[in-house]
């Protein structure tokens, strides 16, 4: 039997461990060479990934506001068709009225007059269901220009720029006139 030296036993147990941590240092060195790759393989996928459904998100809502555009449109134009409905339906009666007067061949002044007052009446009712309200200044009312309009002008006792007068009424729309009333007014002697 040989006696093993305890230098050489010891330089050989270095020798293993120097051998070992080489190759976990090239373990790692290689593990850490190939892990970039597929890392950053797998951040460019996920990237790609979040922006397909970026951009399918962003044509879905510009789809939504093109849909919310078109029906927007659509209401408005519904509405500007049938706007005049309410008023069309309340003058059918007034025109089935002025139809008979026109039919009667009675030659009966009462009944043609009591007629016609039937279809003032429903001329009235039509008016009332869509607003519609005359404006009919009283006589030295004054001259308000929003609602009146001066035809003509008189000399008069009355105070100057009050109505002597209504020549037509004026109608008012919800509060926006359609017609103004024509009147006649007042003025100073000269």
């Amino acid at each position: 039997m040989t006696e093993q030296n305890p230098n050489t036993e010891e330089e050989k147990v270095e020798t293993q461990e120097a051998h070992a941590a080489e190759a976990v240092a090239e373990t790692e060195s290689a593990e850490a060479e190939a892990a970039p790759e597929p890392a950053i393989e797998d951040l460019q996928a996920r990237i790609e990934e979040l922006e397909g459904q970026l951009k399918d998100e962003q044509l879905r809502g510009l789809a939504n506001e093109q849909n919310l555009r078109r029906r927007h449109q659509e209401e408005i134009a519904a509405t500007h068709k049938f706007a005049g409905q309410k008023f069309a339906a309340e003058m059918l009666p007034v025109k089935d009225y002025l139809e008979m007067a026109l039919l009667d061949q009675s030659g009966n002044f009462e009944a043609l007059k009591m007629g016609v007052q039937m279809t003032l009446n429903e001329l009235q009712k039509a008016f009332d269901a869509t607003q519609i309200k005359e404006i009919n200044p009283a006589v030295g009312d004054k001259l308000d220009p929003h609602q009146h309009q001066a035809v003509q002008t008189v000399v008069s006792e009355q105070e100057p720029n009050t109505i002597v007068n209504v020549m037509k009424k004026g109608y008012s729309l919800s509060e926006r006139v359609l017609r103004p009333a024509m009147v006649v007014v007042a003025k100073k002697e000269d």
